[in-house]
């Protein structure tokens, strides 16, 4: 997460939230002079050495990371990740933030929208769109940056600029989904996946409508936000991390303050995307060792992407602790050290030394995660009704709800049929909603109690069919009776759910009544149905059947609609039963990019999805393309890397698994580089870099099959 440098003990991230009046009224604006001059030291060294006018004639060397220092000049994005911590925090992730960078292999890493670039070329484009953004923001052309897709791919890096070259049009905070937290603060509506800037832009607007925020620093602002509104989770990963061999390196991590690791042989962690890369890295210093080189690669970005605000345990041995600490920097590589050079900066509290009473097993490993008791021991050891207020008439049906309701009056009963994902079942609940009279409330935030208004009125029924569902579950049949009080088992006539649902239509004739069946072909459907497939037709409907358990007669009333939603990933529209497909009308829900037309850093949403749902066809079929909903958070696109990362992590990846059926070759074809050559299983890429690596993969390559 780009998160921003709180390297301060103006920043007390174990404050609560309070109102924003009260917080500002609080907050000592004295107290943050020092912080204050460094942020003006730091910037005037930033002007210094990169004027604005020079940016025009920029060469690449005094750009990009991995060229090495020329003397005293430093590169740019080493000044601005590492040199200036004061201005906003650039750690976290890998190199690829900085749009260019040469790897420690001496192959340059281009961003997605300078592949096929040669390396002059690149850099050319790359540094004519950082003048044009600084033209369009001194000319206050803020809807210009917008244009500049390059710089998208490096958004932290650019907002930082942005706010370090014209503070007075931004903020000192480029993550993403701090900024939309911050803006909800206000009482705004983030935009939905807009840039790093452009959510900046919308925050500094807002702050700029407070009268008690007028005449402050920008970085007053920043620091009073994230000491009483701090978005961070509350609840982090606690590591222990030893300093070397027994220790070996704590005099030089407590005095200096930063915690180290040793692995110097691999270089900058930064220049690695992903645990896989980083693995191949450790190989072919350290052949694969019981422990397995693909964990420590793990752990080793773990520690690159530690953030300020997050507690270290520095041990030595199974039951010593030497000290717990709390970051306040991101990560370098300290190439001045002659030895562990990988340090992140921490703020050091001795007091918390002991000797635990019970050796840890697992403290074997340089890193190890506390578990929340453990670490709270060492803490301890040491010193309305809405059918009323709607007006059906002024509310046009929308568009995706329109040919469901009309395949219903045609047919009377429908299949929304296609891929997981695709917003079946939601559709038909919207379907629902419209066709009793609550078409306003589709998209209300309120949507979850119209529904639950809706099926508690009984007019609409919602089921799920499984294997274990049955007639007498949907018709009739006798079960146990509960309420006898005779001995034994005794049983009796129950009728089941469509039987009920139809006795009520058959009552209310002049109102219609909606049976939702979600996951139909899970179920046996001829069984279930038994001779009522026949009444299903819209001619047939009000003809009286009689019954075989009960010799009862039965209709099913005309004013009864049938929706069935149906998986295609778990069985095809051709495996169902020929009488079933001949009485319902069949619609396919398929994926909807435009539904994603929006990006998050490089990556285009709509492109990947279109892409990655290109090779799954080419290697399966239709059926098992991935739906546009694991991509949507309510009816949004996913907005930050987090969510894009939860998403394809949690969601898509195991369902592609799950289709590769233990393929590796399968699973290769269809993601590609994303897939670790050695264990055939996905590689796990830092929550920073995946955005760019999806970008590299898919939308790079108009989603190709490798040969």
């Amino acid at each position: 997460m780009n998160t921003e440098q709180l390297n301060s003990p103006l920043v007390d991230t174990t404050r609560k939230p309070m109102d924003l009046h009260g917080a500002i009224e609080d907050f000592d604006r004295p107290g943050t002079a020092e912080h204050l001059a460094l942020v003006g030291q730091q910037r005037q060294e930033v002007l210094t050495q990169f004027p604005l006018e020079a940016w025009q004639e920029l060469p690449l060397r005094r750009y990009a990371l991995g060229l090495g220092s020329d003397g005293d000049e430093v590169p740019y994005c080493k000044l601005m990740e590492f040199g200036t911590p004061n201005l906003g925090r650039l750690g976290g992730g890998s190199a690829s933030k900085h749009i260019i960078f040469r790897h420690n292999s001496g192959e340059w890493r281009l961003a997605p929208a300078l592949h096929g670039l040669d390396t002059d070329t690149a850099w050319e484009r790359l540094r004519s769109e950082f003048v044009t953004a600084f033209d369009a923001a001194a000319r206050n052309d803020f809807a210009a940056l917008d244009e500049l897709e390059i710089l998208r791919s490096g958004q932290s890096l650019v907002t930082k600029t942005l706010s370090t070259y014209f503070p007075q049009h931004f903020l000192p905070i480029s993550s993403v989904s701090h900024l939309r937290s911050f803006i909800e603060l206000f009482g705004g509506t983030p935009e939905p996946n807009a840039a790093a800037w452009r959510a900046n832009r919308q925050l500094r607007e807002l702050v700029n409508l407070e009268p008690e925020l007028r005449d402050w620093n920008p970085h007053e602002v920043m620091l009073l936000l994230y000491q009483a509104f701090d978005p961070r989770p509350t609840k982090r990963t606690v590591w222990k991390i030893a300093p070397g061999n027994n220790a070996r390196y704590w005099g030089d991590c407590r005095t200096g303050e930063f915690i180290c690791v040793e692995w110097d042989e691999i270089g900058d962690l930064s220049q690695y995307t992903s645990d896989t890369e980083l693995k191949h890295a450790l190989d072919q210093q350290w052949p694969e060792t019981t422990g397995g080189n693909k964990a420590k690669a793990r752990n080793l970005l773990a520690f690159r992407d530690l953030e300020p605000g997050d507690r270290i345990v520095a041990n030595r041995g199974m039951s010593h602790i030497l000290a717990i600490g709390t970051v306040n920097g991101g990560y370098r590589f300290d190439e001045t050290r002659t030895v562990s050079q990988h340090v992140v900066p921490v703020d050091w509290d001795t007091h918390y030394a002991q000797e635990l009473p019970q050796p840890q097993r697992g403290w074997r490993p340089t890193f190890a995660r506390v578990p929340e008791k453990l670490f709270q021991s060492l803490l301890e050891g040491g010193t309305e009704n809405l059918a009323e207020t709607v007006t059906p008439l002024l509310v046009p049906v929308p568009e995706d709800v329109a040919p469901v309701l009309a395949a219903l009056d045609r047919k009377s009963q429908v299949i929304l049929h296609g891929p997981p994902g695709t917003g079946k079942t939601r559709l038909a609940l919207n379907v629902a909603l419209a066709a009793s009279g609550r078409t306003a409330l589709i998209d209300a935030p309120d949507r979850s109690r119209a529904l639950a208004d809706m099926l508690a009125a009984g007019r609409v029924c919602l089921v799920t069919f499984h294997p274990s569902y049955g007639y007498e579950d949907f018709v009739e049949g006798y079960k146990p009776d509960h309420l006898s009080t005779d001995p034994g088992l005794q049983l009796a006539l129950s009728d089941g759910l469509f039987h009920e649902l139809c006795t009520a239509a058959a009552k209310d004739p002049d109102r219609q009544f909606l049976l939702i069946i979600d996951e139909i072909n899970r179920g046996d459907l001829p069984r279930i149905f038994g001779e009522l497939i026949t009444l299903l037709e819209p001619d047939k409907r009000g003809i009286p059947v009689r019954l075989p358990i009960s010799k009862r007669e039965f209709a099913v009333p005309p004013n009864v609609r049938i929706i069935g939603t149906m998986n295609t990933a778990d069985r095809s529209v051709s495996h169902l039963d020929a009488a079933i497909r001949r009485r319902f009308a069949f619609l396919h829900i398929g994926p909807d990019p435009e539904l994603l037309s929006s990006s998050i850093g490089p990556l285009d949403l709509a492109a990947f999805l279109e892409a990655l749902n290109t090779r799954i066809t080419a290697c399966l079929d239709a059926d098992h393309q991935i739906g546009h909903a694991y991509l949507l958070r309510g009816d949004e696109p996913v907005a930050t890397e987090e969510e894009l990362a939860a998403a394809f992590y949690h969601d898509i990846v195991p369902l592609i698994e799950d289709y590769s059926l233990g393929r590796t070759e399968l699973l290769r074809r269809i993601l590609g580089r994303l897939v670790d050559a050695d264990t055939g299983r996905p590689a796990q890429i830092a929550v920073h870099d995946l955005a760019t690596s999806l970008a590299a993969e898919f939308t790079t390559g108009s989603g190709e099959l490798d040969d």
